[in-house]
């Protein structure tokens, strides 16, 4: 499949509740921002852009010669983060843009280019990725966002409940998965045409997101396409809490 021209925007905040300054995090000598740069440039990206809030995280970018774009402090999502950058820089309406955290410096960059491609060749208004469920466990934790798509590989819908759910089978014994049942943990790296982007500040909240607290059942209230790549198993994590960071920390102190 040919590689579609696209760029990355990494939404960076300095402000968080349990990890405050995470994008300046120390991973080896580099802040852990940089270092998602440097995994997205391996994907092919034409352009790299780390969208911050704080004055410190752009100079750490411009340190390390990442390009960093200023961005307003108010922004509710990191998605309308993203729809500054495409204003500010004055990116045409059909420019692939792809959303990759600033806390996952593991990311496959293979992972972002499949996503890339798969909004460029379905022709959808953004791209996003899945990978199987195999363990119940998973399978019915609310904080395991699945998605359940359609014969063109769109999708249908994305809830925190356990979809689909095998009614017969679930009624005899909820401890295993039957076989053959589609389903599918939701990845949250997404891309996007900036058409989409420029539309977003304009979408109204859905019901269906408020309830289950999912931005990107917004887009599906509205009638955006979503389109779902698979990947065959769950990506590497990122870091969200201080054992985390402990964690990352001693990864890249071994390299």
């Amino acid at each position: 499949m040919p590689t579609p021209a696209f760029k990355v925007v990494i939404p960076a905040r300095y402000a968080s509740t349990r990890l405050p300054g995470k994008p300046l995090l120390d991973l080896g000598g580099k802040p852990m921002v940089v270092r998602v740069a440097e995994r997205a440039r391996q994907s092919g990206a034409e352009e790299i852009w780390v969208a911050t809030d704080d004055e410190r995280v752009h100079a750490a970018c411009c340190a390390h010669e990442v390009a960093a774009i200023m961005t307003r402090g108010d922004h509710p999502t990191g998605t309308d983060r993203l729809a500054e950058v495409v204003a500010q820089r004055g990116w045409a309406s059909d420019t692939l843009v792809v959303n990759v955290q600033g806390d996952e410096p593991l990311i496959e960059p293979a992972v972002i280019l499949q996503t890339a491609r798969q909004l460029a060749a379905s022709g959808a208004d953004i791209a996003t990725v899945a990978h199987p469920i195999a363990a119940a466990e998973e399978f019915f934790n609310p904080n395991v966002v699945k998605v359940v798509c359609r014969a063109d590989g769109d999708a249908a819908y994305f809830s925190r409940a356990p979809l689909p759910y095998a009614r017969d089978d679930f009624a005899r014994d909820r401890s295993v998965l039957p076989a053959g049942l589609p389903a599918l943990r939701h990845v949250g790296l997404y891309a996007y045409r900036a058409a989409f982007l420029k539309a977003y500040a304009g979408l109204a909240p859905a019901p269906t997101e408020q309830f289950e607290s999912l931005e990107q059942l917004r887009a599906l209230w509205h009638g955006y396409r979503i389109s779902v790549a698979l990947i065959d198993a769950a990506p590497a994590p990122g870091v969200d809490t201080p054992e985390d960071a402990e964690r990352m920390r001693k990864l890249f102190d071994r390299v």
